[in-house]
């Protein structure tokens, strides 16, 4: 770790705290199983059929139905997590965003988690993205986890509780060593850069 450090520089992870949870969800839904193109791609059809907001609100979903929103490019299965990440916002499963900041890390996973279609990845990267938690190791991520595999020398991926208990030595801070280890896992998939020739 303290060699990526010295190779990387500081971290540079700035979280995004505008964003509403609920805004979160529904764009870590999107970009579920697609790269960021297409997810994005779906996420502005997704906009457009709001076009007096931003980004839409809870209630705004009632006013469009299944088949508008599978034109946007969702499955019927994000269709129906965005749907219930609507409803649990309504009734409060889901906090609002001056709610949120008063929940400790595990009761925020606990809570969202009964959305449909969200686990705890995606309220990781929630905490991480949006809240700015600073100890948050997500250990099932294949970013995380090959990061480590190579920055460590490993032949083989680490399990995640392995992993978990090797980040004890990280801890308070847990997501400033994830992003240095997605940094890493970045580095491997670049091209070496080929020497120039002498003239």
């Amino acid at each position: 770790m303290a060699q990526l450090i010295r190779e990387l520089g500081p971290c540079r992870l700035q979280p995004e705290p505008w964003r509403s949870p609920f805004q979160s969800l529904v764009q870590a839904v999107a970009h579920q199983q697609l790269n960021g193109t297409a997810a994005n791609t779906i996420l502005t059809r997704f906009k457009k059929l709001f076009p007096k907001r931003r980004f839409p609100k809870p209630a705004d979903l009632a006013a469009v139905t299944d088949e508008q929103l599978r034109a946007c490019g969702f499955s019927f299965a994000k269709i129906a997590a965005i749907r219930d990440i609507a409803a649990k916002t309504l009734d409060g499963t889901i906090p609002s965003s001056r709610q949120i900041d008063q929940l400790d890390d595990e009761e925020i996973i606990t809570r969202l988690t009964e959305a449909r279609g969200v686990g705890r990845w995606t309220v990781e990267m929630l905490l991480i993205f949006q809240l700015g938690r600073k100890d948050v190791l997500p250990v099932d991520d294949f970013g995380v986890r090959n990061g480590f595999r190579i920055a460590y020398k490993k032949r083989e991926m680490p399990k995640p509780k392995a992993l978990l208990a090797f980040g004890k030595r990280w801890r308070p801070h847990g997501t400033t060593a994830a992003w240095y280890l997605w940094r890493a896992a970045d580095a491997a998939r670049r091209p070496a850069k080929t020497p120039k020739k002498k003239k």
